[in-house]
């Protein structure tokens, strides 16, 4: 598919089809998004394919808005960065996740970013948890020095977004 082409069907999309989406393409999506460039070449930025249902929920109630529709995702990749490597690993990331959401189309798909960073968990009660460290006790394998940018859910669109 031609990049203009690409560019003009991205589009955020939370609505899934009940549809598994294929390894092959999960691995494809995530090896085109590893080629983006980083800040001095250091290649900080981490991927982590998710797509059992049961932490596919988990990370749904990460926040009380904006990321409830991640539990009917078929899957979900995670753009993280490992601060040890970059102190541009923030950069790095956003760059990543961009390239991963074209790859994302290029391979008959649909996503939709979802931040997590600093957010809270209870957006109105600054003491709750911060939704990064919800998402790693629920995915625990993470690493202590990587930073949680974003999830992109993915998924097979349940419907047509406006151009």
């Amino acid at each position: 598919m031609e990049l203009k082409t690409i560019l003009e069907k991205r589009r955020s999309v939370r609505k899934f089809l009940d549809r598994k989406v294929e390894q092959e393409k999960l691995q494809r999506i995530a090896d085109m998004a590893l080629t983006a460039p980083s800040s001095r070449n250091s290649r900080s930025t981490r991927l982590m394919i998710v797509d059992k249902k049961e932490d596919l929920e988990h990370i749904s109630t990460m926040r009380d808005y904006g990321a409830a529709f991640v539990k009917n995702a078929a899957a979900a990749i995670l753009v993280m960065g490992d601060k040890e490597k970059s102190d541009l690993w923030l950069d790095n990331c956003a760059i990543t996740a961009t390239i991963l959401q074209m790859a994302v189309v290029d391979e008959g798909l649909a996503s939709c970013w979802v931040h997590v960073g600093d957010y809270l968990t209870l957006k109105d009660e600054p003491e709750s948890q911060r939704s990064e460290d919800y998402v790693k006790e629920v995915l625990p394998e993470i690493p202590a020095e990587y930073r949680i940018l974003c999830v992109i859910s993915i998924g097979y669109a349940d419907y047509t977004p406006k151009p």
